[in-house]
């Protein structure tokens, strides 16, 4: 393993005013936004939709650090026959790969799920590497209800994913480390707290029992932010403030970055949330975004599978992937989603 190179691939992910594109949904999640609007979900029209987004230089060249990608689209050529994963090295960007096998029910935790994947790992990992994966992710997902989560469920999550990120390393791959404490109920800001607080304790913990070298990660946690179901739904500046608070509690100041997943947040909130974080300042790790939904429903929807409306969804890229640039600055201002608009 050579950290120096390690750290060079994960200060460039989280590089000032550029942040990654999650492109990894897997081939069920895509059917399900390609249904919304109304288009077919074939290789082809996956293959169509993504190869739209790697070839808007506008956002890619500019604003898009890498772009984790699932393991078919990885395996895909361009209409031209260039490899997908060469189409993104050409626009100044890494491309990445999402390596887990999803969730399972985790025995004897009801209502409680553990990331599967680590069987045949370093083999996927060497074969990725060789179609040009610079980094990985691995999403363990923590929910929050009545009595959950359990500790059994944060630790052998947090496990899971130190064992994943130190496998990734001894092959040269950057790993994400993405610890994922859902928005869905109606807890409240404090609680999301006091869970991502402990789920981030945990992780830390298990990523030095295994030895990971925090130089050579990039961390993808939720922000602190109350459950969608909850009545009082928290102010921008709170959120940013409970977030900052509880990244200065819990994460190392030698991780180069945290690259935020949007969570299931609107567009804009993604963007606002980030940006005033960044507008506190002073922190020890660049803060940036590894959205999905807040930046492809924008373009989901102006492209709705058409081929005459690729020039409108290339445009409606850009604009999210610039205002989410200029969060990730601190110089995002809410006129100029007006003025786009």
């Amino acid at each position: 393993m050579n950290l120096a190179e390690l750290n060079k691939v994960a200060e460039a992910m989280v590089a000032p005013g550029r942040g990654i594109l999650a492109a990894d949904e897997s081939s069920g999640t895509i059917k399900n936004r390609f249904d919304a609007i109304g288009a077919e979900s074939t290789a082809d029209t996956r293959r169509d939709y993504r190869e739209l987004l790697f070839r808007s230089n506008e956002a890619m060249s500019k604003h898009i650090s890498g772009v984790i990608l699932y393991d078919e689209t990885i395996r895909q050529n361009a209409k031209d026959g260039t490899p997908l994963a060469k189409l993104i090295e050409k626009a100044g960007s890494l491309p990445g790969i999402k390596v887990d096998k999803g969730v399972q029910p985790l025995s004897a935790c009801p209502k409680e799920v553990i990331t599967e994947g680590l069987d045949g790992l370093r083999a996927r990992l060497i074969e990725y590497r060789g179609l040009g994966a610079k980094f990985a992710k691995w999403r363990a997902v923590i929910d929050i209800g009545q009595d959950i989560p359990s500790y059994a469920c944060i630790l052998t999550n947090a496990h899971a994913l130190a064992r994943y990120a130190a496998l990734c390393q001894d092959e040269g791959i950057v790993p994400i480390v993405e610890p994922e404490v859902l928005m869905d109920g109606d807890h409240d800001i404090d609680r999301c707290y006091a869970v991502t607080e402990w789920t981030l304790k945990t992780v830390f913990e298990q990523l030095y029992d295994q030895r990971v070298e925090l130089e050579g990660i990039v961390l993808k946690p939720n922000m602190a932010i109350a459950g969608k179901k909850c009545p009082k739904q928290a102010s921008v500046a709170e959120v940013a403030e409970k977030t900052v608070k509880v990244l200065k509690a819990c994460v190392p100041a030698a991780v180069p970055g945290i690259a935020f997943l949007s969570g299931g947040q609107s567009d804009e909130a993604a963007t606002a949330h980030l940006d005033a974080m960044n507008k506190i300042g002073g922190l020890p790790w660049n803060l940036t975004f590894s959205y999905g939904r807040a930046l492809q429903a924008a373009p989901q929807k102006a492209w709705q599978g058409k081929p005459e409306n690729v020039a409108a969804a290339q445009r409606a890229f850009a604009h999210r992937a610039a205002m989410n640039g200029l969060a990730a600055l601190g110089q995002w201002k809410q006129d100029l989603e007006r003025k786009a608009a």
